[in-house]
């Protein structure tokens, strides 16, 4: 099993953005996802500093990937695709079908992330032959779909040809949409949003009705409010998954790559206070397993 950190979905100082890769460096992941995927108002790094900071990242032996945006607005942003896909250096986490086209025009292997929705062989078929290396599953499927569809692969002839990845740890990402809700929610416009998601490292908690936390904001994603972690189901991952991503939700998220690693190897369950697990299990995905015993 490898161990990948994704990229950093929330709007973070540059400082803070700098101290999180200087730990990753240092860290045992296998594989670190860099760039903006969320919104291009985010310039605390841009494209260079990220592949300056990518290279000093690389220089450890890590794979390094470079994320690209799941939601393209503008002709500046498909320039600004262009670029990553065009670095030289690095493989690309293509997030929309524009950043696969871009790769597949100019022959860049890439990895399909769990923006992008893939629910059959035949699709991944497609992808493969389009130089898609790695294949990231949605988030909001699990261990049973996951079976069926890399069945379906086998039968394809395709199974060996690209690696699987799970998003086991963080906030998860289920939806995006053109609106900035951080922005509305502060009674902004997007266009005059003043970048305010910085005020939120994890994202905007918000409550339903009934005020139970269900979803996060940020910009224009909404995440799920608890913290997802298959930290103790990887066993049940066995010949299924290739590499586990843990999505950064602070510098803690360093610590517990390392968790995750030492507990691929006991049988005690890890404390996982507050998180949940439901949709690996096919149970709703604010679910926590243990709650069906």
């Amino acid at each position: 099993m490898k161990y990948a950190l994704g990229p950093i979905l929330y709007y973070w100082p540059k400082k803070q953005v700098e101290e999180f890769y200087q730990l990753a460096k240092a860290s045992n992941a296998d594989v670190i996802y860099m760039g903006e995927t969320v919104c291009s108002k985010r310039r605390m790094l841009r494209n260079g500093q990220w592949l300056d900071l990518a290279k000093e990242v690389a220089q450890t032996g890590k794979q390094v990937v470079l994320s690209t945006m799941a939601l393209i607005e503008s002709p500046s942003e498909l320039r600004n695709m262009q670029a990553l896909v065009d670095n030289g250096d690095f493989i690309v986490e293509a997030n929309d079908f524009s950043a696969i086209d871009l790769a597949k025009q100019a022959k860049v292997p890439f990895v399909c992330g769990p923006s992008v929705n893939i629910y059959n062989g035949s699709a991944l078929k497609l992808l493969v032959k389009q130089g898609m290396q790695r294949w990231v599953m949605p988030v909001e499927l699990g261990r049973d779909w996951l079976i069926r569809l890399l069945d379906e692969c086998s039968n394809l002839g395709i199974r060996e040809q690209f690696e699987v990845e799970v998003f086991a740890f963080g906030h998860l990402p289920l939806a995006y949409s053109a609106r900035c809700f951080t922005a509305q929610s502060e009674g902004r416009t997007k266009d005059e949003c003043e970048t305010c998601c910085i005020k939120y490292p994890q994202g905007r908690p918000i409550v339903s009705q009934e005020q139970q936390r269900l979803f996060r904001l940020n910009g224009i994603q909404t995440l799920s409010n608890d913290c997802y972690d298959l930290i103790n189901d990887q066993a049940s991952m066995g010949g299924l998954v290739d590499v586990l991503r843990l999505s950064p939700i602070g510098i803690d998220t360093i610590e517990h790559l390392e968790a995750f690693r030492q507990q691929n190897d006991k049988d005690r369950p890890f404390p996982t206070p507050d998180t949940v697990n439901g949709y690996w299990h096919k149970l709703a995905g604010i679910r926590q397993s243990e709650d069906e015993a």
